[in-house]
């Protein structure tokens, strides 16, 4: 029996379940994804920490010295741009990791869907857990960076894990999606990298809302990583609290979507070895 053609079932407790009885699988195929990455590579993991330091380098000098890109703020560090960017691209990086790599996640594990039984639905996990172990080698640059630019911390910091686990569960959804689709459609795969392109720009990443005139600000808003990005910069950096009320919203629309992905995955599921 194959793991395509196992009973399967795709209710939310089935979503959770999965998920709690494969953590220790996850946790390690994350793990051993994250060190073939840099296996041969001279520096081997240090490379997970010098490319976020090295980008933040970049950042600070082309948008604070070059451009004196400023963010409309007063009495604003001359770094203050660089590491705004920085958290919107944290956080977009997440997003754009998982969903771009999801296309080929069932396909670049054929021997997973023909020979064995495995719950194939830890794939997208496993690619989240990835992104997660790089933004918080990212998150560990930044918070260095603002400690030695401003001096302090935010107490707020301890919000984060929260303000991002709305966009996990929403990201989830799509990957399972987007995995499943990708065995038939082979050209989504391709799609995917202008859609994560094109919600980068659409997102206040290199800009901040109030610079937009009021017509154009509330469909910025129907952006997925819209709130998320303003969100983490409110507990990242400006030392407020998030906006819970927002993120508890956010986080049933998240669930649903999370839902609908894994319903789509484990429905279509049954013809995967029957096309790869």
């Amino acid at each position: 029996m194959t793991s395509s053609s196992a009973s399967v079932s795709a209710s939310p407790l089935a979503m959770a379940r999965s998920f709690f009885s494969n953590r220790v699988l996850i946790y390690q195929l994350a793990k051993r994804e994250v060190i073939s990455r840099y296996r041969g590579s001279l520096m081997g993991l240090a490379w997970s920490f010098f490319n976020p330091l090295l980008m933040l380098a970049v950042y600070t000098f082309v948008f604070s010295v070059v451009f004196n890109a400023r963010w409309g703020l007063e009495n604003a560090h001359k770094g203050d741009f660089a590491i705004i960017l920085f958290v919107g691209i944290l956080v977009h990086g997440i997003f754009a990791e998982c969903v771009n790599r999801a296309p080929t996640l069932i396909i670049g594990n054929a021997s997973y869907v023909k020979r064995v039984v495995f719950p194939l639905e830890t794939l997208p996990w496993v690619a989240m857990g990835a992104a997660l172990f790089h933004a918080m080698v990212s998150l560990v640059v930044l918070l260095l960076a603002q400690l030695l630019m401003r001096g302090v911390l935010p107490l707020s910091v301890l919000y984060f894990p929260l303000v991002l686990l709305p966009l996990m569960l929403f990201t989830m959804g799509l990957a399972w999606m987007l995995s499943a689709l990708g065995v038939f459609v082979r050209d989504i795969g391709q799609m995917t990298g202008i859609l994560t392109t094109i919600l980068l720009f659409l997102a206040p990443v290199f800009y901040p809302v109030t610079a937009l005139p009021e017509g154009i600000r509330k469909w910025i808003y129907l952006n997925p990583l819209t709130f998320i990005i303003e969100q983490a910069r409110e507990v990242l950096i400006w030392g407020k609290a998030p906006d819970f009320i927002g993120l508890g919203k956010y986080t049933l629309f998240a669930l649903v979507v999370a839902w609908l992905g894994y319903v789509c995955f484990q429905k279509m599921r049954r013809g995967f070895a029957d096309v790869i």
